[in-house]
């Protein structure tokens, strides 16, 4: 195989491939330009090399143009490569248009690339959204429980989307503004009566601020009674009381038992000294004998002494038994 030949392969080579590129960006070229969009048939070619889908682009850029929106190719293809949803932000910029809504091209690709979906808040801001709260209890200060469910009807806010918050915190606020109206009010009953307070009272305090929504309505679905836990709390308050009380009778107790236990044990020390002093009389009567200082009769005088007095005991104490 010579030069010529070699140079031929390779023309014929770069004709296929120059004509898979050519070829197959023509028809959306053609569909551009019937549409009355710019987009230039080698600004198509290039597409596939920058690795952006020419159809995608094509088809937004028609689009847009049919909806009377001026948006350049380059856009939509710097969207696409920082990851956006280039068919969901045309859709959303039509729809806004369509429903007098101020949004740009650059508002909404950044909304896109921030996480949000820009079509459903374009959506939500023509046709608000209810959003319905979790059952929320809150005391009274008669101390009656009441548990309150609202619907919290919002509309987005294409202003603050970008770095407001979101539904989780509506709900919390919400939440937080039905728990301080009922616990503010005096009986239950006034809540009760005029369930309107509390969202005419949480409407008031600008919930929405820094959110990307903006509240409309708060409207009170369901309110009910729940425990009576101010009784309860009085009644774990006695509970409480009426054991520290018995602890400290207890303690008393203990102590009263400690100071008589120490008594008998004094009782028993002043018995054994009787009785270890009684122990001594023989020894001394001993030794007054010795000493001649006691007689045989003084010892006799002595004797008859006691046991008269032992007499003179049992028979008062016969006579106690008979009264």
């Amino acid at each position: 195989m010579n030069f010529s030949q070699i140079g031929l392969l390779i023309l014929f080579g770069a004709v296929i491939v120059l004509f898979f590129f050519v070829g197959s960006s023509i028809a959306l070229w053609v569909q551009a330009l019937v549409s009355g969009a710019r987009v230039g048939l080698f600004n198509i070619v290039f597409m596939r090399f920058r690795k952006v889908p020419p159809k995608l682009i094509v088809e937004s850029k028609i689009m847009a143009v049919k909806a009377g929106l001026d948006i350049n190719v380059d856009s939509l293809e710097s969207h696409y490569l920082a990851g956006g949803n280039v068919l969901r932000v045309i859709q959303a910029l039509i729809a806004a248009d369509k429903a007098n809504i101020a949004l740009d091209f650059n508002r909404a690709a950044a909304i896109d690339l921030a996480g949000r979906n820009v079509l459903e808040a374009v959506q939500m801001s023509v046709n608000p959204k209810v959003i319905e709260t979790p059952l929320v209890a809150a005391m009274a200060k008669d101390g009656i429980q009441l548990k309150a469910i609202s619907r919290v009807t919002v509309r987005a806010n294409i202003e603050r989307l970008v770095g407001g918050a979101g539904e989780e915190t509506i709900l919390a606020r919400v939440g937080e503004g039905i728990v301080t109206t009922i616990g503010s009010a005096n009986t239950h009953k006034n809540v009760l009566e005029n369930p309107d307070t509390i969202s005419k009272t949480v409407l008031s305090k600008g919930l929405d601020a820094g959110t990307a929504y903006e509240i409309l309505s708060i409207d009170i679905a369901d309110v009910d009674v729940g425990k009576n836990i101010g009784a309860e709390l009085e009644t774990d308050r006695a509970e409480a009381d009426k054991k520290i009380a018995q602890a400290k009778a207890e303690e008393r107790r203990a102590m009263a038992c400690a100071v008589e236990q120490e008594m008998k044990a004094r009782v028993e020390e002043m018995r054994a000294k009787v009785v270890a002093a009684e122990a001594e009389v023989p020894l001394a009567m001993a030794e007054a004998f010795r000493n001649g200082q006691l007689g045989i009769m003084d010892y006799y005088k002595m004797k008859n002494i006691v046991a008269d007095t032992r007499m003179r005991t049992k028979i008062g104490s016969k006579e106690k038994e008979k009264d």
